[in-house]
């Protein structure tokens, strides 16, 4: 019987997961690759972070997202797996709005953090 767990997530762009992933400092390893799990069982997955324990995190595509994939007995991160989920989401989604908004030429022109953790941006465009 399998221990992985699978949790559905909103992100859908692997290397807007890949830049959030590095901007947090989180050592992960591309894909694909087999995240380690109870018992030697493994689960593909496109990104896998390599816990000290010898038990992974993954991302995996299943069509629709990427979803986080692990054994989560075995989880071994500061955060809970909701608090990693939040700020990995978090970061994804700034990363995403950065690269759309400067695809269609945009510059963020103010940053600014809130107190509740929110990030604050304002993008502007010149125009000829």
């Amino acid at each position: 019987m399998s221990h992985f767990s699978q949790i559905k997530t909103q992100i859908r762009n692997l290397d807007s997961l890949k830049d959030a992933l590095t901007e947090l400092g989180i050592d992960w390893k591309p894909g694909p690759r087999q995240v380690r799990g109870y018992r030697g069982q493994t689960h593909p997955a496109e990104v896998s972070i390599e816990q000290e324990n010898g038990y992974d995190i993954g991302f995996r595509w299943n069509g629709l997202e990427y979803e986080l994939v692990a054994d989560l007995q075995y989880w071994q991160q500061n955060l809970s797996v909701d608090g990693f989920l939040r700020q990995v989401t978090q970061r994804y989604a700034y990363q995403t709005v950065v690269k759309e908004t400067a695809r269609v030429g945009f510059q963020v022109s103010e940053q600014q953090k809130n107190e509740d953790g929110s990030i604050r941006l304002v993008v502007q465009r010149w125009s000829a």
